[in-house]
């Protein structure tokens, strides 16, 4: 278990990002995949030490792409674009890439989504990664409970719930039984805070999280063995977020203190 941080909640170029995560004393990032794609961007991360945690499969989607498009060529253009992502987690030594639901909940658009999510969870299992799906608030699958049904009934070894604190204030449900009830399908795990009615990513603890309940989720979260990443998904649009991403840090640095892990 590690922390890490999105390197898009920082502005600037991308070897200032890469400076400023290092400066914060993140040895973990996660990417997007417009992220490490020039030789220059890989060997300053590879000089400072930064190791790549996680990459959004889903950002940069071409115009009008989607995994759950009715029309096979828009639906084949987002696989591509996913699965390229995915040959760039497996590159940089990423353990998780992840996407987002779509917008189609009805039947069909699900079915369309899964036989994308299938080829996905497979190509990403070649590269020795895992594959998260999001649970994502006014997308078809806008629960963690909805998400991990889905999930479970697909059936794949490859496919894991990516568990977002700050959708899960928005959707209202309990931290520790969605995580308990994740278990080993439990792939990922995004940290930020809002005001209970957007999904803003704030810093922690600025919000409507409380401090009761963020040790009530790494309490789960121990309980359950995960070993992966604790990532802070804050936005780049904070007064300060390199402030914003150092605080959290530290939030979650006591919380493991209180929980006596790590």
């Amino acid at each position: 278990m590690h922390i890490a941080c999105c390197i898009w909640a920082l502005s600037g170029a991308e070897t200032d990002l890469l400076r400023h995560a290092c400066e914060l004393e993140f040895d973990w990032i996660d990417i997007q995949p417009a992220h490490l794609q020039t030789l220059e961007s890989r060997l300053l991360a590879q000089e400072l030490g930064l190791r790549v945690s996680c990459l959004g499969a889903t950002f940069g989607m071409p115009l009008n792409a989607a995994l759950d498009s009715a029309d096979p060529s828009t639906r084949e253009a987002a696989i591509a674009h996913c699965r390229a992502a995915i040959e760039q987690a497996g590159a940089v030594s990423a353990q998780v890439a992840y996407v987002v639901p779509g917008q189609d909940s009805s039947a069909a658009g699900l079915a369309r989504y899964s036989e994308s999510l299938l080829q996905l969870a497979e190509r990403a299992a070649q590269e020795g990664i895992k594959l998260a799906l999001e649970h994502f608030p006014g997308k078809a699958l806008p629960t963690a409970g909805e998400t991990l049904a889905y999930i479970e009934a697909l059936g794949h070894p490859n496919l894991y719930l990516l568990y977002d604190s700050g959708h899960i204030l928005l959707t209202g449900e309990d931290p520790s039984e969605v995580i308990t009830a994740a278990g080993a399908r439990l792939g990922y795990v995004h940290f930020d805070d809002n005001d209970g009615m957007g999904d803003l990513h704030w810093s922690l603890l600025d919000g409507v999280m409380s401090e009761d309940a963020l040790d009530d989720t790494i309490q789960a979260l121990r309980e359950i063995d995960y070993a992966g990443a604790l990532s802070l998904e804050l936005s780049p649009s904070l007064p300060q977020p390199e402030r914003a991403l150092q605080d959290s840090r530290d939030i979650l640095l006591r919380a493991l203190h209180r929980a006596a892990w790590g």
